[in-house]
């Protein structure tokens, strides 16, 4: 079974997982809508938090009773509070699960979280601007690996800026592999430019490959 797991934090900003709670929910597009998959989320505890939009969500999970498979992706989103001691313990998983090869995903105020426990150190990463990177994170090292781009996908880590929650969201679901390329394109370029061509191109992707019959005269 894959699974996707939400953290879930006070103040979690609602926008920039929007796409990708809403897509990978309804499964609308996953080229086996039937797949073993489960979105599941994780809490510092189990308490129930509130969004940003006021949104009220209820942990699935504590971060103590997770434990990630070969596949699964673990995803940050931003929040106001991953400064504070009582997420350190999620910032420290996540670090150790990129070092131990699993999938983590993290946009905006997640990524300077990751930068605090030297998770972004040794790996391509990008953030909200690398001089706020740096100065909110003191023993930050890893200013070689950082790319002044919207979304950012290294080996097993993806990142990106809180202003690209887009750009996020394509580049994780071309990680989980859930759609087909061709849809995984569509959709992003359908959203970016909005332009009908695209959903056209979308529904197309959609439909079961042809197979040509063999006919004889």
């Amino acid at each position: 079974m894959l699974k996707v797991y939400l953290v879930v934090l006070d103040t979690l900003a609602d926008w920039e997982i929007a796409y990708l709670t809403a897509e990978l929910h309804s499964r609308r597009f996953f080229a086996n809508p039937s797949m073993d998959f489960s979105l599941l989320k994780v809490g510092a505890t189990n308490a129930e938090v509130r969004s940003m939009g006021g949104m009220t969500l209820v942990p699935d999970l504590s971060i103590d009773e997770l434990r990630l498979e070969q596949d699964d992706l673990l995803l940050l989103p931003g929040s106001e509070i991953w400064d504070q001691p009582r997420v350190k313990p999620i910032l420290e998983f996540a670090r150790d699960a990129l070092d131990q090869g699993h999938h983590v995903a993290a946009i905006c105020g997640a990524t300077v979280g990751l930068a605090s426990v030297g998770a972004l150190d040794a790996r391509r990463h990008t953030s909200d601007d690398l001089g706020f990177l740096k100065q909110s994170c003191p023993k930050y090292r890893g200013e070689t690996h950082y790319r002044k781009e919207p979304a950012v996908r290294g080996a097993n880590l993806i990142t990106a800026t809180g202003l690209a929650p887009l750009e996020f969201s394509y580049e994780v679901l071309k990680m989980l592999k859930v759609w087909r390329p061709e849809t995984a394109k569509a959709w992003y370029r359908l959203n970016k430019t909005r332009q009908s061509r695209w959903y056209d191109e979308l529904l197309a992707s959609m439909q079961p490959a042809s197979t040509s019959a063999d006919h004889t005269s």
